[in-house]
């Protein structure tokens, strides 16, 4: 049958994610993917370098997502449904173009892990976050920030002269656009994706990408890759090379062989010689294959273990009974603490399949690694040889530049901001001006007029935008306390701290609204090493928004966030007094959420009411916002009592006397 693109509509059970959370992302990221000079010491060099190459230093400009909760109902999601008679592919342009689904129709399979629910938790780099399918990872180290957000999505003619879907965004962690192109070739098994990524500014920039693939996970699945070493990162925080497929005393390409998360990080053979492919194959020797051309060499398999802590994580991220997954990744660069330098004017481009394969079991399945992998290897080359998949990249690219037609979906409009400000052309990828809205106008209104708007009605203040560009814009424009405040979030994420201050106490002398100020320069204390100023101050920040507090989403969402940086800052501090003062200028819904109730326990304790904070744990309750290596539950858990740490509040991801967490 020729290859169709419809839209359709995709009920899921579904937490709602709602409103983000209104404060600047002023803090790092946890860092537990940076590695120091000593720790890159013996590394190759390249990966080295790479490494080192502009780490992270601030989730800026993008918002945190920590609105979400884990009551579910039913809700349609917008999709789109590619078919050829071969494949049946479900995309979701609204949620960061995730593949939902990718159907064998010969034979019925489905062969990703399919989350039959929408669950978002915080493994993001930015918070909500989902799991299964296939998602496009860009920005820096860690889950993409548009997991959860819209993409711009169209029809577009394909290299066979069908019909392909283009997805594009402009992500704002980099600045940089970039597109998705799928489509399926009327007589192939196999999915076809086209990425690039551009960099249409005058400087360098640095790139991240990772694919990544969740599939089924049983005892019989095996993962195999054309490698026989590869690079290790666990709960250790390092980098170490270990032989593949067995490593302390165990077959680690067999997921469920591990107990605690851990990545493998293929060091793939002759990737810039040959394509580059992972499969994940089952007892039978059937199962997913993804092969790319060279451009896109790493290859990982992250895999949850099957310790207590890594069930009770897929547990959280589906509902009871659901099947396990593992993930198979592939990358830029080796692994995924690098980022890769990409010129000014310059773009880096790839093709990547996924299709089924299936090949002899008892090989796949032996004791001889290079047999094993070598009938992966055979089996790929007969339904996908890599001159196959080349020639597809290059008549792909002559298609990559034509312009998209009626929009199936719409993204932000961050990018038509950029384009129109800066002048960048970027065909195939337009990112027009009917795309602006709410957040972008005070910006718009800066670059036209040169000075930011008044506020039309007191409120959490908007989006703050942080490139050099904006910093100069906001250096020049009328200094009132609004502009202060923006100048001085983008000062502070340039690594100009003494200015971000100087420009935040500059703006609380007349500020209307003390609390975003106050809050930001809170922040700053407790970094500095100034505990005790960092509580006075958040106190100050929460009783002033609380004076000043409305009715509707952004409100109650300032003032949990704030509520929860507070009474965790003032119970640190010792001042157990002030963090109850918070506590009872909370709203009483807001009391319920799974972070107060945690807070709570923290605050009885700290109070001397260990009791009742022991009766918080046995009432139960659910903390939506975990973070994927957060010891929190059970560090306050063995603070109360003795007693073992129930199951329902075990997501530790490491042994005994470990440290830190894998690569997302």
């Amino acid at each position: 049958m020729a290859t169709t693109v419809r839209r359709a509509l995709l009920t899921l059970p579904a937490a709602p994610l709602g409103p983000d959370n209104p404060l600047p992302a002023l803090r790092a990221p946890d860092g537990v993917h940076v590695l120091d000079e000593r720790a890159r010491d013996g590394l190759p060099r390249d990966m080295a370098r790479q490494i080192g190459y502009e780490p992270l230093r601030s989730l800026l400009p993008v918002p945190v997502r920590d609105g979400y909760g884990r009551e579910r109902a039913e809700r349609e999601f917008e999709s789109v449904v590619i078919e050829n008679g071969l494949l049946l592919v479900t995309v979701l342009p609204g949620l960061g173009g995730r593949i939902h689904s990718l159907v064998h129709l010969p034979t019925g399979r489905e062969l990703l892990y399919r989350n039959p629910v929408f669950q978002p938790a915080n493994l993001a780099l930015n918070g909500a976050w989902f799991s299964g399918g296939i998602e496009w990872n860009i920005g820096a180290t860690g889950h993409t920030t548009l997991s959860c957000a819209p993409l711009h999505a169209a029809p577009v003619p394909a290299p066979d002269g069908g019909v392909m879907l283009r997805m594009w965004e402009w992500e704002r962690l980099r600045d940089l656009p970039f597109q998705v192109d799928l489509w399926l070739p009327a007589d192939s098994e196999f999915l076809h994706v086209g990425v690039r990524v551009r960099n249409p500014h005058e400087h360098p920039a640095p790139v991240y990408w990772w694919s990544n693939t969740a599939v089924p996970e049983d005892p019989g699945s095996r993962v195999l890759a054309p490698a026989d070493e590869a690079w290790h990162f666990g709960h250790e925080r390092s980098l170490s090379r270990v032989p593949v497929p067995a490593w302390a005393g165990e077959d680690r390409t067999y997921p469920l062989r591990s107990e605690y998360p851990t990545d493998f990080f293929f060091e793939v053979r002759d990737a810039e010689a040959d394509r580059p492919w992972i499969a994940s194959l089952d007892a039978d020797g059937y199962g997913l294959a993804q092969a790319s051309t060279a451009r896109l060499r790493g290859r990982k398999l992250f895999v949850w273990g099957a310790g207590a802590g890594g069930r009770r994580w897929q547990e959280w991220l589906t509902r009871p009974g659901t099947g396990g997954y593992a993930e198979i990744q592939a990358g830029l660069a080796r692994t995924q603490l690098e980022h890769v330098r990409l010129e000014a004017g310059a773009e880096f481009s790839w093709l990547e399949v996924y299709g089924p394969l299936r090949a002899d079991p008892a090989r796949v399945h032996g004791a001889d690694w290079a047999a094993a992998r070598g009938a992966a290897a055979e089996a790929l080359d007969a339904v996908m040889p890599a001159a196959t998949l080349d020639a597809a990249h290059k008549a792909w690219r002559a298609r990559a530049d034509t312009e998209p037609g009626e929009r199936i979906a719409t993204g932000s409009g961050w990018g038509a901001l950029e384009v129109l400000c800066a002048g960048h052309s970027l065909p195939g990828t337009p990112f027009e001006e009917s795309t602006l809205g709410a957040a972008q106008e005070p910006w718009l209104r800066l670059w036209r007029a040169g000075a930011l708007p008044a506020p039309r009605r007191a409120g959490p203040p908007g989006e703050a935008l942080v490139a050099g560009h904006w910093r100069d814009m906001l250096e020049t424009a009328p200094a009132d306390p609004l502009t202060e405040y923006h100048l001085g979030v983008a000062q502070w994420h340039a690594g100009d701290v003494a200015q971000a201050v100087r420009s935040w106490e500059r703006g609380l002398v007349l500020a209307p609204s003390r609390w975003p100020l106050l809050r930001c320069l809170a922040v700053a204390d407790a970094l500095a090493g100034d505990p005790l100023r960092a509580a006075d101050r958040y106190a100050e920040a929460f009783a002033d928004l609380v004076a000043e507090s409305r009715g509707g989403d952004a409100w109650t969402a300032a003032e949990s966030a704030l509520g929860r940086e507070a009474m965790t800052a003032l119970l640190a501090a010792g001042r157990p007094a002030a963090a109850r003062e918070v506590w009872d200028g909370l709203r009483p819904a807001l009391r319920e959420q799974g972070r107060f109730r945690l807070l709570a326990a923290r605050l009885l304790a700290a109070e001397g009411h260990v009791g009742a904070a022991r009766r918080l744990f046995d009432d139960g309750f659910e903390l939506a916002d975990l973070r994927e290596g957060e010891e929190a539950l059970s560090e306050l858990w063995a603070g109360l009592t003795d007693a073992p740490l129930p199951p329902a509040y075990d997501f530790r991801m490491r042994p005994p006397g470990g440290s830190g967490r894998s690569a997302p």
